[in-house]
């Protein structure tokens, strides 16, 4: 296990170095001046140039970039660019929304993931296995901003159950800060689960197939009792993988709803300093994103071992 934890480490730093070096690459020194970006095409020669020596750019490629990752090391991301305020701060005031955002949007892609993987693996062959695949495959044609539509359409315009947009903070009621929640979530939510429910039909399906599952029906356990005890403990491995990167997936897919939904989160910021050209702010979120991915993807691999123990360093 030590060995296995090491090697994992090893991996998750490299990716994050790999990352920023990827994004700084991507930003900083493909061809364009983020100055004159910034100051637009009309601007006087000397004003781009001051404007430059301000920001550093002027300075060689691997001392800037030396500079941000030392600077996100010791947590200063720098000043924004437009709001001449800290990146840290902007980002932290944003993670408070987005971050429940996706964790609402996973528990609900979980829920009904699960439960309808389960109940088509149960139902194999028949009504119920097709008609759940069938709804699964509208829900992965199903664009995020699209379904986000129609659900303010639906439960805002004409039932008059949630507000259409906005976020009232969590200081006042968090109760009804997460019931704004609760539409992007499920927005969110539908693609996802309906991918994830077809990786756990077959999952499960192919633990089903198994001679312990056999034995254990043979026992005189019921159908539902292997399910839930033996099948799909089992079948979990490929099902945590494809959870890992969806969560990574729920978090980009926040800079589309939070701006249907007019949510000040993560992802409209992002959207937001893009078009302001703020790009410290843009540089510093997308690494954020990265390491979160990465994060995620080092979680996963460690709950490998924990769900079945015959997974050791050797064979990740």
């Amino acid at each position: 296990m030590s060995l296995f934890l090491f090697k994992r480490f090893l991996t998750f730093i490299a990716t994050l170095v790999g990352a920023s070096a990827l994004i700084f690459v991507v930003l900083e020194i493909l061809p364009g001046n983020a100055a004159q970006m910034l100051m637009g095409p009309d601007a006087a020669p000397e004003a781009v140039a001051a404007l430059t020596s301000k920001l550093g750019l002027d300075q060689p490629a691997l001392s800037r970039y030396a500079q941000w990752v030392g600077g996100l090391v010791q947590g200063d991301l720098g000043n924004s660019y437009v709001y001449s305020t800290p990146v840290l701060e902007l980002v932290l005031e944003r993670l408070a929304l987005t971050v429940p955002l996706a964790l609402l949007a996973m528990l609900i892609t979980t829920a009904l993931a699960l439960a309808a993987g389960l109940y088509a693996a149960s139902h194999h062959n028949r009504v119920g296995d097709v008609g759940m695949m069938s709804l699964a495959q509208v829900g992965i044609a199903i664009p995020n901003f699209w379904f986000a539509i129609l659900l303010i359409l639906l439960f805002s315009v004409h039932l008059k159950w949630f507000s259409a947009g906005g976020f009232p903070g969590w200081e006042d009621d968090p109760l009804d800060a997460l019931k704004s929640l609760l539409l992007p979530a499920v927005s969110l939510a539908v693609v996802q689960a309906a991918i994830l429910a077809r990786i756990t039909r077959s999952a499960v399906l192919e633990v089903m197939r198994e001679d312990f599952v056999r034995t254990a029906r043979a026992k005189g356990l019921s159908r539902r009792a292997t399910l839930w005890g033996h099948v799909l403990r089992n079948a979990l491995i490929p099902v945590i993988t494809v959870m890992g990167l969806q969560f990574a997936n729920l978090l980009a897919g926040t800079i589309v709803v939070e701006n249907v939904f007019f949510l000040p989160g993560l992802g409209r910021l992002i959207f937001q300093s893009i078009a302001n050209r703020d790009l410290i702010v843009v540089r510093n979120c997308v690494m954020l994103l990265a390491s979160l991915v990465v994060v995620v993807n080092f979680v996963v691999d460690l709950l490998y071992a924990v769900i079945d123990p015959r997974v050791k360093a050797s064979d990740i």
